[in-house]
């Protein structure tokens, strides 16, 4: 059975809200949903080499020192998988970004995720990754 492997980025900004795509209604997973930034791991790379390369295609954008604050097993449409999950501060232009792939795009705290159509385990890896920032104390720096 094939099983997902992906790297997936949480840009936070200094407001430690963080960047999420909204899906096309036409993707392969989660059609118009809220999600991450990311895809898969392709054979012989690391989580960080895809997780770099896969925020360039999606977002012109080259991660500086993406920390993994999670590994996670999941499950979508029934097939099992493994989440890297990177986060970065961005303070940088944000008009420099370039969306790649998904129909849009926002900033969001965790506080604000309630209206959005979104999966399960992906509120919980904000939700995390929001208490990794407040227990990290994470400073408006560069790098996390």
């Amino acid at each position: 059975m094939k099983k997902l492997n992906v790297s997936l980025i949480l840009l936070h900004d200094n407001e430690k809200r963080f960047l999420l795509q909204h899906r096309t209604v036409d993707a392969e997973q989660a059609p118009d949903h809220w999600a991450f930034f990311g895809g898969g791991i392709n054979p012989g790379e690391t989580p960080e080499e895809a997780v770099i390369r896969e925020s360039l295609e999606e977002l012109s954008y080259k991660p500086q020192s993406p920390k993994m604050i999670l590994k996670k097993d999941f499950s979508l449409d029934q097939v099992p998988g493994v989440m890297h999950v990177f986060t970065e501060s961005y303070h940088g232009d944000k008009t420099k970004l370039r969306l790649g792939e998904g129909q849009g795009w926002g900033w969001f705290h965790s506080t604000e995720l309630g209206d959005l159509k979104m999966l399960l385990h992906d509120r919980k890896v904000v939700e995390y990754a929001t208490q990794f920032l407040i227990n990290n104390d994470v400073k408006n720096d560069s790098t996390i």
